[in-house]
């Protein structure tokens, strides 16, 4: 397609498109992305396979001598990591969304989105929507091997709504990574500042192992950690116990994180050339 063709559609795509139209876009892409992982099934091996190794893995490797430490056994270890691992899923497909989007820019993909006439924040809307299905399709995997490993589901409205903060959390996880994706050169490069951010927040926090033996300072660190916040939330939720300073926490850090970085990357997208 040339560039004289390229720019009436482009030049269309500015003008101010309504909520329904909107909506219309939307829901075409999403379609489009659900075709597309159709079409490679072998997408979908993260959203099967890591809730499944990480269950198996800290369950059966790790699981003896936390739960032996925090005063129970493996029984016990499974009802303490369970939680924390459905706090994780949101992380996982966050990650994965940069890459992704970075990967479809890189082969021209979205080149051809911004040279129609959509809206823009549709593209973004519509593969947030994709992953937090994916998301919660992995949380049901987990859930599923969590039942089969020995874990107890009490609560299961607490359980609901505990997927619920992890799919709100995940999704405004992904709009940095949308960021990421958009701003670095290649996806290698995003998924390394993923790891460079994630991996501190992910073991300097209550998802695996209770704080209480840490040092101090990191104990200071993990009560605000957003991913602390929502793995003590859905056991407090799913267990039973308090939830309220925990919530507070990952709800302000959800919404935070929408508000500054969705704008930021809708923006990257319009303006990126």
């Amino acid at each position: 397609m040339s560039a004289a063709t390229l720019a009436p559609a482009a030049a269309r795509a500015d003008i101010p498109i309504s909520p329904r139209a909107h909506l219309r876009h939307t829901g075409a892409l999403i379609r489009r992305n659900l075709l597309w992982i159709r079409q490679d099934p072998e997408s979908m091996f993260d959203a099967v396979l890591f809730p499944v190794i990480f269950t198996l893995l800290f369950v059966y490797v790790f699981g003896g001598s936390i739960g032996k430490a925090m005063g129970g056994g493996q029984d016990q270890y499974v009802q303490y990591v369970v939680p924390g691992l459905m706090a994780m899923m949101g992380m996982n497909m966050a990650q994965g969304v940069g890459t992704g989007f970075n990967q479809d820019f890189n082969s021209g993909v979205m080149d051809r989105f911004r040279s129609l006439p959509i809206g823009r924040g549709s593209v973004l809307f519509a593969k947030i929507a994709v992953e937090l299905m994916r998301m919660l399709f992995a949380t049901a995997v987990l859930m599923v091997v969590a039942v089969l490993v020995g874990y107890d589901i009490h609560h299961w409205g607490g359980m609901l709504v505990s997927v619920g903060l992890s799919a709100l959390f995940g999704s405004a996880l992904m709009w940095v990574f949308l960021t990421l994706g958009v701003t670095m050169k290649s996806a290698q490069s995003v998924q390394a500042m993923g790891f460079l951010v994630l991996m501190p927040l992910q073991f300097g926090s209550s998802i695996f192992a209770p704080t209480a033996s840490m040092p101090g300072w990191l104990q200071h660190f993990t009560d605000y950690n957003p991913l602390s916040a929502l793995a003590d939330t859905a056991r407090g939720l799913m267990e039973g116990g308090p939830v309220a300073h925990d919530l507070w926490v990952t709800l302000i850090w959800s919404v935070g994180l929408t508000a500054v970085m969705a704008p930021v990357a809708v923006h990257k997208f319009r303006t990126k050339s």
